[in-house]
């Protein structure tokens, strides 16, 4: 108990005596101080006292499909920075193969009393995948945000980039760049965001003539092998831009085209999405379509945190405008040269 004691009242900054009296539900604590010396009980993983048990710790789960694609770590990065600003410690859960699944990081946290959950990229956004673990957060009632498209029905605000935008900006820089056949790489069929940019690309690439006949669209993981693989089938059917929906998958798709015996961007153009760190320091630097992180960071917080404190706030999708960022894998077409 001394040893408790001692942890806590470091990890706060307050004395033993002021975290005993925490522990013991006596008066004469701040709210604030109350509610960093729980956290800190949380955070060092020891359990909260029998009549203190009801309570919800001030910690939020940020849960995570992969930390290899840059664009999640910046996005908890925004998230867990703006949590702070509010008083609240993020949780970091990151899924691996084989390892813990997102199911498993709902059971985890429910067990731990959070707050609320952050979901990036996750199950949500896949028709296919098994959701009955999002089931259990609404029937506890637990404030969820969901980060970018998902599923219909599951009832809980999500802040997205939207996705329609993003792919007409991407084909109609290649169209006024003078390319005319065009390809897509995209997640899989059961993927909300990449039906969302199908749909929407067909629509532009009627209204801007362009050819995107459907051998010229093409499914793959979210990866730069899958962005390799692709983009190797496109370049058989005549492409000369590839419009892609993320950068690794772009920088997969650079690979297949130098690995073809052809140039980014002489020969082909390449346009990723997402605009994650480093995308400036490749060869060529990544003509790539920006997410708004910190505008949708900030917005993601600001629904949890109301939510947290009892306000409903809308469960409508919230939609962040893109900005395509041109920079050197982007060129005209040959003959315009």
């Amino acid at each position: 108990m001394t040893r408790r004691l001692a942890e806590v009242a470091k990890k706060v900054g307050v004395s033993e005596a002021t975290v005993s009296r925490v522990l013991n539900d006596k008066p004469g604590v701040s709210e604030a101080t109350r509610a960093a010396v729980l956290t800190a009980l949380d955070v060092l993983g020891y359990e909260r006292p029998t009549q203190l048990r009801g309570e919800r710790a001030r910690l939020v789960g940020l849960v995570l499909p992969e930390l290899q694609n840059p664009i999640f770590p910046a996005f908890a990065e925004a998230v867990g920075g703006a949590l702070s600003g509010h008083g609240f410690t993020p949780v970091l859960c990151t899924q691996t193969a084989g390892g813990v699944s997102e199911a498993d990081y709902v059971d985890l946290l429910l067990a731990q009393q959070v707050s609320g959950v952050v979901f990036f990229g996750g199950l949500y956004a896949q028709g296919d995948a098994p959701h009955d673990h999002y089931a259990r957060l609404a029937e506890r009632s637990l404030p969820t945000v969901l980060l970018n498209a998902a599923i219909d029905d599951l009832g809980f605000p999500r802040v997205s980039c939207d996705d329609a935008v993003a792919v007409e900006q991407a084909l109609g820089h290649l169209r006024q760049l003078g390319h005319r056949r065009v390809g897509l790489v995209l997640g899989p069929a059961d993927h909300v965001p990449s039906r969302r940019k199908l749909a929407a690309a067909g629509a532009a690439a009627e209204r801007l003539g362009l050819e995107l006949p459907d051998d010229c669209v093409e499914r793959a993981l979210f990866s730069l092998e899958g962005g390799q693989a692709a983009t190797t089938r496109l370049l058989r059917r005549g492409v000369t831009g590839v419009v892609c929906a993320s950068d690794p998958l772009a920088l997969g798709a650079i690979r297949a085209v130098r690995r073809a015996g052809l140039t980014v961007p002489h020969d082909v153009s390449v346009i990723g999405y997402d605009d994650s760190s480093f995308m400036t320091c490749t060869d060529p630097p990544l003509t790539t379509v920006r997410q708004p992180i910190d505008a949708m960071g900030r917005a993601v917080v600001e629904l949890l945190v109301k939510e947290i404190g009892g306000v409903r706030v809308t469960h409508d999708e919230l939609l962040f405008e893109p900005e395509l960022v041109v920079r050197g894998s982007t060129a005209p077409a040959r003959g315009r040269d």
